[in-house]
């Protein structure tokens, strides 16, 4: 555990030294509140703004738990709703209801308030196309992700793509990626695992969701929003029971999400127009 918190610490550490604008996105989710801990360790409180991404459809828990946490560490709190979404809705569709709530709005505060760097709690464990994530990673001037271009000429054998994203190896990390980036996300927790995050969650005594403990058999594993989430059996209603659980389980952490059961190419899509 010590290992990986001092290496996130140290990405906090040079997102403070290399960017002048940088904002944390904050979900009140355990990956996130695990976050704005990290960088309360570091600098003592929150010195960056706190985003919160409202689609106008999560649970009454989520906005309770977000003003009374907001309230108590005084996080300088901004909240984000994309009022142009118009009638959309994940019946419909999960693509344009999540680009319209969630990638809009938070393309409408990055050009609001012109940060540099977003702070993210996204983890590899999580979904395959977090897998392919670095820990400092560039986006276009269109708010685009891009991983591989391809690659010419080409010899028999070879590869049909070349990848964009460098490696990052030794805590060496590149943070300016030209005039065409308009900002990069960090991700200092990438490293970790759910395990990990309820662990420090439990050493660090920090505040948990409601929603993520048992009540009538079942409780949530993944906070998102209320039409697109599920709860999972399960009799865990503190924190040592959830970590015994999941010492356990064989089931995807976002298996309630219905987005991500979709077909592999939707999130694929999500997430190279800006998706979290």
């Amino acid at each position: 555990m010590d290992k990986l918190v001092s290496k996130s610490e140290y990405i906090l550490r040079e997102v403070s030294s290399r960017f002048e604008n940088p904002a944390v996105l904050w979900s009140t989710g355990k990956d996130s509140t695990c976050m704005l801990s990290l960088i309360r360790n570091v600098f003592g409180e929150v010195p960056f703004p706190v985003v919160h991404l409202d689609t106008g459809r999560k649970f009454p828990e989520i906005y309770e738990f977000r003003d009374k946490l907001s309230k108590e560490w005084g996080l300088n709190l901004m909240v984000s709703r994309n009022s142009d979404a118009g009638d959309v809705s994940p019946e419909k569709s999960h693509f344009e209801c999540c680009s319209a709530l969630k990638t809009e709005a938070l393309k409408n505060v990055l050009r609001e308030h012109g940060f540099d760097a977003l702070i993210m709690s996204i983890r590899r464990d999580e979904h395959y196309m977090r897998n392919l994530e670095r820990f400092f990673s560039p986006r276009d001037r269109e708010f685009r992700w891009h991983i591989v271009r391809p690659k010419e000429p080409q010899e028999v054998g070879d590869a049909p793509f070349e990848s964009l994203q460098n490696p990052e190896l030794w805590d060496l990390y590149q943070t300016d990626f030209g005039e065409k980036c308009s900002h990069v996300r960090v991700h200092p927790i990438l490293h970790w695992t759910e395990l990990d995050v309820w662990r420090y969650t439990k050493e660090s005594n920090l505040p948990v969701n409601s929603l993520y403990f048992s009540k009538d058999g079942k409780r949530f594993r993944s906070l998102g929003c209320m039409p697109c989430t599920t709860p999972i059996e399960s009799g865990a209603s503190s924190i040592d029971e959830i970590i015994s659980e999941l010492e356990t389980t064989r089931i995807p952490e976002r298996s309630g999400r219905t987005q991500d059961k979709e077909r592999e190419e939707t999130m694929r899509k999500l997430r190279s127009l800006g998706y979290m």
